[in-house]
């Protein structure tokens, strides 16, 4: 293979949007209708990439074009390049209408009403004009638009083993979950609350989807106890549709306290006295390894310290 020098040489744009555009279709019928060329200067252009690589990309199947092994580290390298550059330009675009900049934060909803939130307020307070998305997720979710280069930084947690070898991780603090019914719920009406197992067994429970670090936590802890999963689950990993269905229904829902403090205040929802989620690790900043932060964004991981240490001060 040629020099990484010679191969950016030869690379363009167009080829990145290319490879992009066939490994999310796998057909270069479809890539040469979405690029508005024929397919014969796809076809032409797809010899260009692979002769810059030196080697075959992607297959003909009757499954349409499949990647290869390298094909897939090309395609996904694509795929972040044309992110990253969109993102890019957005900012350009913005610093010539008068703006100062981007920054995107990807938060799950534990860190949000209170560490996050208050570290959004005084960002924007200093610096008005700073354009701040805040995409709250879970932390599976929020890895992979991290690695996709769609969001700056993540205030999550690893969901994966794997994930240290890509992300850098620094601890910002823990997550108490409540076990929490609707106000009128047939459980609050008894003397005393039923064993775990037997809430396990017959009542709904409404939990995060089971990819989520939060999950794996509980269902780690329910089998270090002995005990089985709960029986009838709905898995959500939408806050707002949760709230809307414990409300609803005889489900017994499992949430960060920072997520549902209001709800509890104002009634809506009871907390049974369980004690799940003991095993969950801290969440921290996830943040992309090998790479410069923007500005903004250190501004704002500084912020976030300084926030999270007030906290610890009060408590």
């Amino acid at each position: 293979m040629e020099t990484y020098h010679n191969l950016l040489r030869r690379l363009r744009y167009k080829h990145l949007l290319m490879l992009s555009t066939l490994g999310r279709h796998r057909n270069l019928h479809q890539t040469a209708i979405g690029l508005h060329m024929s397919q014969p200067a796809a076809t032409r252009m797809l010899g260009e990439i692979e002769r810059a690589f030196d080697c075959q990309l992607f297959e003909r199947t009757s499954r349409g074009m499949i990647p290869t092994t390298l094909g897939e580290m090309v395609v996904d390298f694509a795929d972040n390049a044309l992110a990253r550059l969109d993102r890019f330009s957005e900012e350009v675009h913005r610093h010539r209408l008068g703006g100062r900049g981007q920054l995107t934060v990807g938060t799950i909803m534990g860190a949000a009403p209170d560490l996050v939130a208050d570290a959004v307020i005084r960002l924007k307070r200093d610096r008005p004009l700073l354009q701040i998305r805040v995409m709250g997720e879970t932390s599976d979710q929020l890895a992979e638009q991290l690695e996709q280069s769609k969001i700056d930084l993540a205030i999550a947690r690893y969901a994966s083993a794997l994930q240290h070898n890509q992300f850098d991780f620094e601890p910002l603090g823990n997550e108490t979950l409540l076990t929490v019914v609707r106000k009128d719920h047939p459980l609050l009406e008894a003397d005393d609350l039923p064993a775990l197992a037997d809430l396990l067994d017959n009542w709904p429970w409404l939990l995060q989807p089971v990819s989520t670090p939060a999950r794996q936590a509980l269902e780690k802890e329910l089998e270090d106890s002995g005990l089985v999963s709960p029986r009838d689950v709905i898995e959500c990993g939408s806050i707002f549709a949760a709230l809307q269905l414990v409300q609803k229904s005889d489900c017994l829902m499992v949430m960060s306290r920072s997520v549902l403090r209001e709800h509890l205040s104002i009634g809506g929802i009871v907390s049974l006295p369980l004690k799940l989620g003991r095993a969950l690790a801290p969440f921290g900043l996830l943040t992309r390894k090998d790479s410069q932060l923007s500005e903004p964004a250190r501004a704002f991981c500084q912020l976030l310290r300084q926030q999270q240490s007030s906290q610890r001060q009060i408590t």
